[in-house]
């Protein structure tokens, strides 16, 4: 079973940490690991979460994902205080062969493919993989995401 040629096309994006606030979440970021350039932040709907990306000094970038509300897919994961360093995310080419590779490595959806506002609408899907870990699919594959310094230099 060989997956090189598929995910050799694959892109790192981000990986995903579940806060309770963007506030605070981005407050941590920035005093414990340095995090100075920001998204804006954006609310998600269809997804049930607030969102906001930044990325530290080495180019690291991390997404920020807080409820939405009660019903948010990632309300359990605060409650439970467990996944809170909750995936990693790769911007890839097409969704379906993508989806089709992690399906071979038996690693299972979470969900049908949704629309994320946080790609400009393109479609996002989540896997969980056989050691208990999550990805997520993005079919973004030229996706650029819009940072901005925190604080402006003197």
């Amino acid at each position: 079973m060989s997956f090189a040629p598929a995910v050799q096309r694959w892109h790192f994006d981000h990986v995903g940490v579940v806060v309770k606030s963007l506030d605070k979440g981005r407050w941590h970021f920035i005093s414990a690991l340095g995090v100075n350039e920001w998204t804006d932040p954006l609310e998600d709907p269809l997804n049930g979460v607030n969102l906001q990306f930044g990325r530290d000094a080495s180019g690291t970038v991390y997404e920020l994902l807080s409820p939405l509300n009660a019903e948010s897919p990632v309300a359990g994961t605060l409650v439970a205080r467990k996944n809170l360093l909750n995936h990693v995310a790769y911007r890839i080419p097409d969704l379906a062969e993508a989806a089709a590779t992690l399906r071979e490595a038996r690693c299972f959806p979470t969900a049908d493919p949704k629309t994320a506002i946080a790609f400009g609408g393109a479609l996002i899907q989540f896997f969980v993989t056989p050691i208990d870990t999550i990805v997520e699919l993005i079919e973004a594959p030229d996706f650029a995401h819009d940072f901005k310094p925190l604080l402006q230099p003197r």
